[in-house]
């Protein structure tokens, strides 16, 4: 009877000669299986990873089955991906809208003031504006990225909002 000298395949060269046993036939089996358009190198990789993170629970002898069953898992996922995604390139979009010509000439309306008012302001204002409100960086970020301590951060963009919404009274801005 075979004696296993180690308990888990955590050590680099236990690790090593695993890879250099398995990755190419695991490679070969999911090139041969599924083909290259599932990229199976990828996968193959990723089955190393997996092994890796799960060292402490994989024997040596038992390294080969979890590398095909997670490397198969893999391929398999992702080949059901592929169809979900092929369905919904399928799908047409539609080329028309239920939004009335007013709405449409409102909106454009609205852009144009809305750019209009964003011009009027510092230019301190509209980078810390911009950059919370239409990037969604937080306070603390931006006053990092400007050089400026949060709470002028904060100044500029509460008196951009105030500026905003009374260059825009006739829209409601939340």
């Amino acid at each position: 009877m075979k004696r296993n000298l180690h308990e888990n395949v955590c050590e680099e060269t236990v690790f090593g000669s695993l890879y250099t046993k398995y990755a190419k036939n695991l490679h070969d089996f999911l090139y041969y299986k599924y083909g290259d358009r599932l990229n199976p190198g990828d996968k193959a990789q990723d089955a190393f990873v997996k092994l890796w993170e799960n060292c402490g629970k994989v024997t040596p002898d038992k390294a080969k089955s979890f590398l095909f069953t997670v490397a198969n898992n893999m391929m398999l996922n992702e080949t059901k991906h592929q169809k979900v995604v092929l369905k919904y390139q399928s799908v047409a979009p539609k080329g028309y809208t239920n939004e009335n010509p007013e709405y449409i000439l409102e909106q454009e309306q609205y852009y144009k003031k809305y750019q209009t008012a964003l011009a009027k302001l510092t230019e301190e204002q509209r980078t810390a504006f911009m950059l919370n409100k239409a990037e969604g960086k937080k306070h603390e970020e931006i006053a990092q990225m400007l050089g400026v301590t949060r709470k002028v951060v904060e100044y500029r963009i509460y008196s951009a909002f105030d500026q905003l919404k009374k260059e825009l009274h006739d829209f409601k801005i939340k």
